[in-house]
């Protein structure tokens, strides 16, 4: 293995670590703010919690993805990393309000406002993490 590669690995470790605690913590803050148990319903086979939950993961993936590329310091990793999961629970806020009737929708499982959800979360995952370029 050639030196470089071992003189980076601590960096990739320290910046896959933090991602991922960042990534749990998003996670964990998500499923206990909406007002439905996605874990449960994934479990029993629901479509719509899956499409949902995997946009909110995949939206706020998008931003730490992009900031871990154009970081200096793990600190600013770990502050646009809360920035990035505030946006993504406003999303998601959005898309209650404009679906007032959301949580009856995922958990009886159509598809439709899951989508929604999905693409919603992608988008502003998208946007925030051009927005974190510098």
């Amino acid at each position: 293995m050639p030196a470089h590669f071992l003189a980076t690995l601590p960096n990739f470790l320290a910046y896959l670590g933090t991602a991922i605690v960042l990534l749990v913590a998003f996670v964990a803050i998500y499923l206990y703010v909406t007002p439905y148990d996605e874990i449960n319903l994934i479990r029993a086979n629901n479509t719509a919690a899956a499409i949902s939950l995997s946009g909110a993961i995949l939206g706020f993936a998008m931003p730490i993805a992009n900031v871990i590329a154009h970081s200096d310091t793990l600190l600013d990793l770990a502050v646009w990393g809360v920035i990035a999961g505030i946006v993504q629970l406003l999303a998601w806020m959005v898309a209650r309000v404009a679906l007032p009737r959301l949580k009856e929708a995922i958990a009886a499982g159509q598809v439709a406002p899951a989508v929604f959800v999905a693409a919603l979360s992608l988008t502003v995952g998208l946007i925030n993490a051009a927005c974190m370029t510098y």
